[in-house]
């Protein structure tokens, strides 16, 4: 027989879900290590012709070469455990997958958290009328005062531990996304609404199945551009110590004038921030399944 026994009549078969993924990922996956390799390229090259100085600015050659030798360092990730012997710490190993655990535990519930609040809070704000005359000057007040300048608020509110690192991602987010959660209400087109009173529907109705539905793509937009903030205010929250965790090893990286950790453990962060970021792309892509593909996303 003819080698077209996987094809009826000379029609290929669909391709199966793993075959279309890696073909849509393949593309960005190559660009990206080309993006990247090209920045440590650069950056090598420049200390090759020596503008680059090895005791300040190492490249990634040194930096990355010894990666158990810095990953040493990580064990700060168990100074929180008083009088722990030197028999109890992890190997390094485990100690930079505790670290990075810690801190990404800290952005997931304070971003969790956030989003819950301030999508209810913003909601509330435009369904009663009363919420808003109370609530809306405040929230308006708050809003332009930097996550920083509420570090001792939360250490005097929660001391130390993952409680302030969480409260600090919280308040990060929450008043720039109600702002947000109102704007985007305001935005809706009006004429999704008028077919919804035609057809009946309530005014619970209208925001259940009409508004959040339609609010709901720019809100995760807004939510992954505050992802970003959200890494840089714990890692702050973190060096401060309050808590183990990347932004801690930062701070000893600092104190120790070790250059190679500091870049180590950004290598660290951005490779973590990244695969959040995808995370929530894929997320997005299945909340947000009524959408054509290339709308309410960064990409």
């Amino acid at each position: 027989m003819a080698a077209t026994d996987t094809a009826v009549g000379g029609v290929q078969p669909p391709p199966s879900a793993l075959t279309e993924l890696w073909q849509r990922m393949a593309p960005k996956i190559g660009w990206t290590i080309v993006s990247v390799g090209l920045f440590a390229l650069i950056w090598e090259f420049l200390w090759l012709i020596g503008w680059a100085d090895p005791k300040l600015l190492p490249p990634p050659h040194i930096f990355m070469g010894d990666i158990a030798a810095q990953a040493k360092n990580f064990n700060t990730a168990q100074r929180w455990q008083i009088g722990a012997g030197a028999t109890d710490a992890p190997s390094p190993e485990m100690a930079v997958v505790i670290t990075i655990l810690s801190t990404t535990y800290r952005v997931i519930l304070g971003l969790f958290l956030a989003a819950i609040v301030s999508i209810t809070v913003g909601v509330a704000v435009r369904y009663w009328k009363l919420f808003e005359n109370l609530t809306l000057p405040t929230i308006t007040l708050l809003a332009p005062v930097s996550p920083i300048a509420w570090l001792p608020v939360a250490i005097f509110l929660f001391g130390i531990g993952d409680a302030p690192a969480i409260f600090m991602v919280f308040i990060a987010l929450f008043f720039t996304m109600t702002l947000a959660t109102i704007t985007q209400i305001d935005s809706v087109n009006k004429n999704y609404i008028n077919v919804a009173r035609t057809m009946g529907a309530s005014k619970q109705q209208i925001y259940t199945r009409v508004i959040l539905p339609a609010i709901l793509p720019g809100l995760l937009v807004v939510l992954r551009l505050n992802l970003f903030g959200a890494w840089m205010v714990v890692l702050i929250a973190e060096a401060t110590g309050v808590g183990y965790g990347l932004g801690q090893v930062i701070m000893l990286a600092r104190n120790t004038f070790n250059p190679g950790l500091v870049f180590f453990t950004i290598v660290l962060i951005g490779c973590t921030g990244f695969l959040f970021d995808y995370g929530l792309r894929m997320l997005q892509t299945r909340i947000l399944y009524w959408v054509p593909k290339g709308q309410g996303s960064l990409g």
